[in-house]
């Protein structure tokens, strides 16, 4: 008998531990009924009551937004995945037409560099100096 008294009594203790615990930890806009500062009080002062109370009563469920979301089978039925689908489809199509006007750049730049009916006596600053212009 005094080892099942023992044991009910451990038993008790570790479960108002876990209560205490379980309720200071627990998210504030989740708690029920009394305030998160008053639960932890009534499992302290009523042990088995208040950490039983706190388990069926103060402890709320998880928020209706999370628990109402509805689950999506494939990503082509995910409206955020198809959203990202088309800005990375705009970024893709902008980042190729600047590579394009870029390249058409260099190439123009090229053409002029090595056009024939440019002067060859026009120097630019990278020319050697020392040499006077006419």
């Amino acid at each position: 008998m005094t080892r099942l008294l023992v044991g009910l009594v451990v038993a008790a203790v570790v479960f108002m531990i876990y209560s205490i615990i379980d309720c200071a930890l627990f998210d504030r806009r989740r708690v029920r009924g009394l305030p998160k500062a008053v639960w932890l009080i009534v499992i302290i002062f009523v042990p088995l009551v208040g950490g039983a109370l706190w388990f069926l009563v103060g402890r709320g469920r998880r928020t209706s937004s999370a628990r109402g979301r509805s689950h999506t089978v494939a990503p082509d039925d995910d409206p955020e995945f198809l959203g990202r689908l088309k800005r990375d489809a705009a970024q893709e199509e902008r980042i190729r037409r600047m590579e394009q006007e870029l390249a058409d750049l260099d190439e123009r730049a090229e053409a002029e560099d090595v056009d024939p009916d440019v002067d060859p006596d026009h120097r630019t600053d990278g020319d050697k100096p020392g040499r006077a212009d006419a």
